[in-house]
């Protein structure tokens, strides 16, 4: 019998979207194993005469978690105008699923079927082709270098003629090094940078912002940015900036000003929940307004203000125009309205057509990655699932496909495509802390960022092996002399794999699961790329399993391998190997 309570499907949503204006992706959820076949119907909802005239897609079991299983199907529609419906099938029961709801027979009103209304252009994903392509390398500027290979380690406090503020560094890398090593990062296969905050701040994060039109002075100039974004180019490559629209300094000259006319200020509105009299606490005390994780010294602005609103419309465009950057990471996006955000694209896009917007957001994301205003998140979920797999072992293999599973089945395809996937960043400890530096565990993690849908994004020393669990630790200098241990040619060689257009579209299908062994492939048209995970302390006979045999790997050499010998056909300890195959 058919499971009732388990079936799903929601039109125009992450079950229901457009690929292209010809192209549609219909999914449908079931109980786990419960259906033996699942069929699409789909019809021209606008046709003039009946009865209508149906085209029957088969669906794919695309995806399973630990209780549910998730149907797919992507075809070329022959309408732009349609309606559809589901014939469902466990073996013993078939039935009909439109509306929500279970028929024996199909109703004479198409208006009571599933609706796509129609096939609108400007309603494609809009993740920009080049950032689908792209190898971010993250850089927290303070932290990574002040000239060639070199980080001149040195706190320093500077007076900012602009603000009358302090600013401070605590390792001092500036833009300078930056450029200076561009051919560094280039080398080792990365065609994306992305910036922690480079504008004026106080602090050596530079969160806490103090002027949005002008580098810090102490990371560099503008001119020293523009010489970067120009090099970058230079070099096919891109660069994405990190925006902080939540909250600013409360030395902000917004703040000031309502720091020391209250009430009176022209300012007051730009902030939120303020509470007269408004001061500066000391000693502890609770702030008399809003602020950042409740962090007195950076408090919340008011982006619902049509006038804060304008202003920082105008921080977007002067980046995009007068520094040519590619796009904007933008910090603390889930607690911003949503109305800043639809504008914030409308314009960025108006300047720059192919400008990418990602949102720092940890949780799921569905409501912000519709279309309206970000093409991507920090896919932290990602790193979770990786950390507690790859590095704690605190899941096997069946639970770890199951949530990547549910991750997949949470966006639409394009969007899938365009999610920027982490293991490190500058507000989480280091993965290879995880893995208690065993490399091996390191590495297999590494593997699966850069073979997995999404976009790779490394944050600054992986590659030499940085570790840390403290913030401090995990934002240390970048050991240019001191190499911990030395992964370049490994990072090279998955941005290498990396470029093949079977890891950048091809859909990923689970391939085996055991109690050791993950294994799965990215198809596209009639390449593959099949990439097999050893999780055991001990090595692991890949002759015993037949859809090895099936798709003739072991008579091939493996495109990436760790611990793996050919010639035995064995993968071993925490070994894992990439096969290409076109």
């Amino acid at each position: 019998m058919i499971n009732r309570c388990a079936i799903l499907h929601k039109p125009l949503s992450e079950y229901a979207f457009m690929n292209s204006e010809t192209s549609l992706t219909i999914r449908l959820r079931a109980a786990l194993n419960n259906l033996q076949k699942c069929t699409l119907y789909y019809a021209d909802r606008m046709q003039p005469s009946e009865p209508l005239l149906f085209t029957a897609v088969p669906m794919e079991l695309a995806h399973s978690d630990l209780y549910f299983s998730y149907f797919e199907a992507t075809f070329a529609s022959l309408h732009r105008r349609v309606c559809y419906y589901f014939l469902l099938d466990s073996g013993d029961e078939q039935l009909i699923f439109y509306d929500g709801n279970f028929y024996k027979e199909l109703a004479t009103d198409r208006r009571e079927l599933y609706q796509f209304p129609y096939l609108r252009r400007e309603e494609v994903s809009t993740v920009p082709e080049w950032f689908k392509h792209a190898v971010v390398y993250n850089i927290f500027p303070d932290s990574f270098a002040s000239s060639k290979a070199n980080l001149h380690v040195q706190a320093t406090e500077l007076a900012d003629e602009r603000t009358g503020q302090v600013l401070h560094t605590r390792l001092g890398g500036n833009l300078r090094g930056i450029i200076e090593n561009i051919d560094y990062i280039k080398s080792l296969g990365f065609n994306c940078l992305y910036l922690n905050p480079i504008f004026t701040a106080a602090e050596y994060h530079r969160y806490d912002l103090l002027d949005y039109f002008h580098v810090s002075p102490n990371l560099g100039t503008d001119a020293e940015f523009k010489e970067l974004v120009v090099a970058l180019h230079a070099r096919d490559m891109h660069i994405i900036i990190d925006g902080v629209f939540n909250h600013s300094s409360w030395y902000f000259f917004a703040f000031n000003d309502v720091v020391e006319n209250g009430e009176n200020s022209r300012y007051k509105d730009w902030y939120y929940d303020l509470k007269f009299p408004v001061k500066r606490p000391e000693n502890g005390e609770k702030p008399s307004y809003a602020s950042f994780a409740y962090e007195p010294k950076m408090p919340k602005l008011n982006t619902s203000n049509p006038e804060v609103r304008d202003y920082f419309l105008r921080v977007c465009v002067y980046w995009l125009e007068e520094f040519d950057v590619d796009g904007w990471r933008l910090d603390v996006a889930n607690e911003v309205d949503k109305a800043f955000w639809q504008a914030f694209k409308n314009r960025a896009r108006s300047v720059k057509q192919d400008a990418v917007l990602i949102g720092e957001i940890w949780e799921s994301s569905e409501r912000w990655l519709q279309g309206d205003m970000f093409d991507s998140v920090m896919n932290y979920a990602f790193r979770n699932h990786c950390r507690d797999f790859f590095a704690l072992g605190k899941f096997n293999p069946t639970e770890f496909d199951a949530r990547i599973s549910q991750m997949l089945m949470r966006y639409p395809t394009g969007i899938q495509l365009g999610q920027l996937n982490l293991l490190d960043s500058h507000d989480a400890p280091r993965f290879l802390s995880y893995c208690d530096l065993d490399l091996r565990k390191w590495r297999q993690a590494e593997a699966y960022i850069f073979t997995s849908p999404g976009v790779p994004c490394v944050f600054y020393g992986d590659e030499l092996g940085v570790s840390g669990y403290e913030e401090l630790d995990f934002r240390r200098a970048m050991p240019w002399q001191n190499v911990y241990f030395d992964e370049c040619d490994f990072i090279k060689q998955l941005a290498d794999l990396r470029k093949e257009q079977v890891v950048i579209y091809g859909n990923y299908r689970t391939l085996l699961v055991t109690d050791n062994l993950y294994a799965f492939k990215r198809e596209l048209g009639e390449e593959k790329l099949v990439v097999i995970f050893n999780l055991s302390e001990t090595e692991i006979d890949l002759r015993q399993y037949p859809k090895f045999d099936n798709l003739n790997l072991l008579d091939k050499e493996a495109t990436l391998a760790k611990a793996y010998v050919k010639a035995t056909a064995r993968l071993g300890a925490r070994g894992f190997a990439a096969f290409l195959l076109k």
